[in-house]
């Protein structure tokens, strides 16, 4: 399992993030199994949120025995001071575990967000005094649509977050300002040695509408093993970028995995080659969808 370093926080742990948003509906059995495959093929990061239904609980039975083996981050989605406390204490009897390694402030996707969540009251001033008490270790910031990369970088400038957790893929970065916001937030985060992360890396569109929903995401993922391969060989070949978490559902979890383990031997010509030529390929945000 490829490894890389997570900013300054200089602690390494595998690229693949087990994005335990897949575990919310499933049975204990089903989580169980997952997270041992996880283990068994190197994966180390493990990536969860209040938000994700039943998952935390789902993580506690395995993730309580091998705290000390493994990154731990969830997030919470509390705006305020007091709302954020009470919901990072309620993640950690959840999982069963005495401290997390990453709080991240949860879907901060707009300035409106940002304001909220940095004002006096608001959830970072939670977030600090966990880390004052050993309960988290590290802070970060995540994010979806495409004003992230905006936010993200004002969200730098008002604090240092270790680490930022945000969408990317090939047809996102095509489209020319988002490229743009992008890099400009990797070069910040770069002067200040933060982390950066991606989620939806895997997401080919919105579901059409009436369209039977095979995959327990809220987007349609690509689950073609050859174009997943594509998908990791653009994304791990992204400079900078430390790891990206995986799509929400246990059963395309493995074909993530098996592309990662064979990273390299897809080169970037043709992983472009068929990332430019899907049709229908598109944002799941619903934001402009020309190539530039």
């Amino acid at each position: 399992m490829l490894r890389r370093t997570i900013g300054r926080l200089n602690r390494e742990t595998s690229v693949v993030m087990f994005g335990a948003a897949s575990l919310g509906q499933v049975t204990q059995q089903e989580a169980d199994a997952s997270i041992r495959f996880a283990r068994e093929h190197g994966v180390d990061h493990f990536d969860t949120a209040a938000s994700y239904g039943d998952a935390e609980v789902r993580m506690g039975p395995i993730i309580s025995g091998i705290r000390d083996d493994i990154f731990l981050a969830t997030k919470t989605g509390q705006r305020s001071k007091q709302g954020a406390k009470e919901e990072i204490y309620r993640s950690l009897e959840r999982m069963g575990v005495s401290s997390v390694d990453l709080l991240q402030l949860h879907a901060v996707g707009s300035m409106d967000e940002l304001d909220r969540c940095t004002e006096k009251g608001g959830a970072l001033e939670a977030l600090l005094e966990a880390q004052q008490e050993g309960i988290v270790k590290a802070i970060g910031i995540t994010g979806h649509g495409h004003e992230a990369p905006k936010v993200h970088l004002e969200a730098l400038r008002r604090y240092p977050f270790a680490t930022v957790l945000l969408p990317l893929n090939y047809f996102m970065y095509s489209l020319p300002e988002y490229r743009e916001a992008f890099d400009a937030l990797m070069e910040e985060a770069g002067k200040q040695q933060a982390a950066v992360r991606a989620i939806k890396a895997i997401a080919k569109a919105p579901w059409a509408v009436g369209a039977e929903r095979t995959y327990a995401t809220w987007y349609e993922p690509f689950d073609e093993q050859r174009v997943i391969d594509a998908c990791v060989q653009f994304i791990l070949s992204f400079p900078g970028l430390s790891g990206f978490a995986t799509a929400g559902d246990i059963h395309l979890f493995p074909k993530i995995v098996d592309s990662v383990e064979r990273f390299g031997d897809m080169g970037a010509e043709e992983a472009q080659r068929i990332l430019s030529s899907i049709p229908g390929y598109t944002t799941v945000f619903g934001a402009p969808t020309s190539i530039a």
